[in-house]
């Protein structure tokens, strides 16, 4: 009976191909909606998750707001990274910097910071070397470039060796780091240029004391036992004033921003569910039609003996195929639109199918096609067959 029922479906559908199809519409739009939106959300969360994982849970990201008259400088960081729950820290401060190379000029970020600071970003170096303890204490004008303001300085990324003229100060490039591809490179997009804590300070003429580090934990397990220690480290030296610093910790980070993406993919994913409700109504409306239009044949089937299960079955088959030829062509065309925008996106992000979201593109398809084809379906079969019968 069941086969039967899906072949007369079919009939049915091929016979009024372009009414069936434009009744899929909404099916398919909506299908699409739904899959593209959350599978584009779903992948640039697990992406970004991804790389702020790959810059290491055990980071810790700490700002001094308020030092109270009493700056940390570089022997209290000293202090506090004898925990031994923490393994490394660095200071930082961050200005803008010109950079003459012939006649041109560069703008550039300039980070002040010591030896540390590569190991806990974890970034790997392309040629020469990193920054050293002898650099701090002997207030050397050597510097570490990213690759990109390698390339962009002096249009080679092999560059140690070479001397350069920033802000007046001629330094001594040291090392180059190897070229980050990653997304957070990409959204920060900055030629940066380290150079040793002390020699910004120099430069920037401040003795205002550190306002800004960052921690590693000795393990990922340690990470909150590290944010404990540098908290209460910070509490004794700014009179326990909690407002007077912020420390972020990177699990933290990361969770919170899977959490705000997955709350957003579960918005589009809803709003992308309204565009199916209402192909729906459209199924609904089209099959109350098809109803009417066949209310003789209808009477026949009764007639000779067909019963009310048999009749309910017939249409409300025909409106769950009519969903899941819908929800098939929606899964295909998004499947086009996500290749056609990783296209454009290979180099920061690759979006792909989400199996979860077409198993729920699928079941509510099929929820739809039940729920809107089962009012004109039971119509059908409530039908007398003497009226049924009589009908013009």
């Amino acid at each position: 009976m069941i086969v039967q029922s899906f072949k007369m479906a079919w009939k049915s559908i091929a016979a009024n191909k372009i009414r069936a199809f434009l009744t899929m519409l909404g099916i398919i739009i909506g299908v699409m909606s739904l899959v593209v939106l959350v599978s584009l959300v779903t992948s640039a969360t697990s992406s970004v998750t991804s790389q702020i994982e790959s810059m290491g849970s055990d980071m810790l990201t700490v700002s001094v707001r308020d030092d109270k008259g009493l700056p940390l400088r570089l022997a209290d960081l000293s202090d506090i990274a004898q925990d031994e729950s923490i393994s490394m820290i660095a200071p930082t401060t961050q200005t803008m910097g010109s950079v003459k190379s012939g006649s041109e000029t560069t703008e550039v970020s300039v980070e002040g910071t010591n030896a540390s600071y590569f190991q806990i970003q974890g970034d790997e170096l392309a040629s020469g070397r990193l920054l050293k303890s002898a650099d701090l204490e002997n207030t050397s004008y050597v510097a570490v470039l990213s690759n990109e303001a390698a390339v962009e300085i002096y249009g080679t990324a092999d560059a140690t060796g070479q001397t350069m003229v920033m802000n007046g100060s001629k330094f001594l490039v040291v090392g180059v780091l190897a070229e980050d591809d990653s997304l957070m490179a990409s959204i920060g997009n900055m030629y940066s240029i380290y150079i040793p804590y002390t020699v910004a300070e120099r430069l920037a003429d401040s003795s205002s004391g550190i306002s800004s580090f960052y921690a590693a934990a000795s393990d990922p397990e340690y990470t909150d036992r590290a944010e404990a220690a540098i908290e209460a480290a910070l509490l004794s030296r700014f009179k326990n004033d909690e407002d007077s610093f912020y420390i972020l910790n990177q699990s933290v980070l990361a969770e919170t921003m899977s959490s705000v993406t997955n709350t957003f993919a579960l918005l589009l994913g809803g709003i992308a569910a309204i565009s199916l409700l209402v192909g729906g109504i459209g199924i609904m409306n089209i099959m109350l039609v098809s109803v009417t239009e066949r209310t003789r044949e209808i009477g026949i089937r009764k007639a000779i003996g067909a019963n009310k299960r048999v009749i309910l079955l017939q249409f409300l088959v025909e409106a769950l195929m009519i969903c899941l030829i819908g929800c098939a062509l929606g899964i295909a065309l998004s499947g086009g639109i996500l290749l056609i925008v990783n296209i454009f996106t290979s180099d920061t992000l690759t979006f792909t199918f989400s199996g979860s979201v077409i198993l729920v593109a699928v079941l509510f398809s099929t929820f739809i096609g039940v729920v809107f084809g089962l009012y004109p379906a039971r119509k059908a079969a409530n039908m007398h067959p003497i009226d049924a019968l009589r009908y013009e």
